[in-house]
């Protein structure tokens, strides 16, 4: 297995750290450990790298597949029961209704596993900010594990949301919080540099990464979402070299190839509207991408979906009084008391008058009353808000 610094790109300083933290195998480490940052930003991936490349003892689950309290414990008892059990055995489903029960279940589990006895457990909750719905004991719990059990287990939450936005009002044991920040401009070459395909030289496919980051970086930080358009687009990027109408360093010739339909893919980042295979077929449609405009003219520029609404909701608090408000937004606001004169400088239009400050606050609570579907106040949400 190789070394975890090989693996994973541009975390030395977080891989460093967990690996600070885990310490070695029969030590107790620490007890809860919280990790946050934006979507893509490396958390899972290197959680679970680091995990891997150690051969520690982990059971891995997603909160959002275990949205009841019964499925979460059940899950996480199972595959600890999967991990302790010898290879080949069949070992039974556990039912598990409370955290009382998983508790003693959990410490039956630990001691009768020989090879769990003198090692770390690491229970890794992925997307934890889904706990919050759930019972109200079973955040504290899970901080508190090591302590209620006694026995040498690691709680590690991964989410977007700050650790502020979990603490309970009642006070909590406070886990040991890392933040993984947002991936820098040379960060995002790197990594997708080194998925360059073998048949391309590396060169070739970091120029068109360069293209790529240089497009779509204003607008999108996700890795995820760059990494599947840097796929999707590539083909189209290296139709003039199959063909044999430029070479690999005709720079010139293959961003005029490529500019029309990365401005048709701007359009399109974050909603996956259309599938890959559907995206395929259109850019063999030589008459639809030519009706674009070029990019170098940056005539137009297309935001993602919820940052149109929160430069909508902006406009909207910023020209509009506090006091209207309610008026606008809410479906049942109850009588409006109709004024019969006006203040004096509200005789003036707001418009002339220019932008008034807001509170974010009641950005947000704009941007939720005005937006169709329900908008979860994810780090996503607030890092479109920040580019704004």
């Amino acid at each position: 297995m190789p070394h975890p610094e090989n693996v994973v790109l541009c975390r030395e300083s977080q891989v460093s750290t967990l690996q600070s933290l885990f310490g070695e195998r029969h030590h107790f480490s620490f007890p809860s450990i919280f990790i946050y940052g934006h979507t893509a930003s490396g958390k899972t991936y290197v959680t679970q790298t680091l995990l891997r490349s150690l051969e520690l003892p982990h059971v891995f689950v997603n909160c959002v597949e275990c949205f009841t309290l019964r499925l979460l414990l059940e899950q996480i008892l199972n595959k600890l029961n999967h991990l302790a059990s010898s290879e080949g055995e069949c070992s039974a489903h556990i039912t598990c209704e409370t955290f009382n029960d998983f508790v003693r279940l959990f410490k039956q589990k630990i001691t009768e596993a020989e090879n769990l006895k003198d090692q770390t457990v690491y229970i890794v909750l992925d997307k934890a900010e889904y706990l919050r719905d759930m019972e109200a004991n079973l955040l504290p719990g899970f901080l508190r594990l090591q302590e209620l059990t006694d026995r040498n287990v690691t709680v590690i939450f991964l989410s977007e949301i700050v650790w502020e936005k979990f603490r309970p009002n009642t006070g909590c044991f406070e886990p040991f919080v890392l933040y993984f920040p947002d991936y820098s401009i040379g960060n995002l070459q790197k990594i997708l540099s080194h998925d360059h395909p073998p048949e391309y030289s590396a060169d070739f496919y970091a120029a068109y990464i360069n293209i790529l980051l240089g497009v779509f970086y204003t607008v999108c930080r996700d890795l995820k979402e760059l990494r599947h358009l840097a796929v999707l687009n590539f083909p189209k990027y290296c139709e003039p070299v199959v063909k044999g109408e430029a070479g690999e360093r005709d720079t010139r010739k293959l961003w005029r190839n490529i500019e029309p339909h990365l401005k048709k893919a701007m359009q399109t980042v974050y909603l996956r509207e259309i599938s890959s295979s559907q995206w395929e077929k259109l850019q063999k449609d030589d008459t639809d991408p030519g009706q674009l405009k070029g990019l170098s003219a940056y005539t137009h520029v297309e935001l993602p979906y919820y940052s149109k609404f929160i430069l909508i909701a902006a406009y909207l608090a910023s020209y509009n009084p506090a006091r209207t408000d309610k008026r606008f937004f809410l479906k049942h606001h109850g009588k409006i008391k109709k004024t019969s004169f006006l203040k004096k400088h509200e005789k003036t239009s707001n418009h002339l008058l220019g932008p008034k400050p807001f509170p974010l606050d009641r950005l947000l609570a704009i941007l939720y009353s005005i937006v169709d579907s329900r908008v979860a106040p994810t780090a996503n949400i607030f890092s479109q808000d920040g580019e704004l």
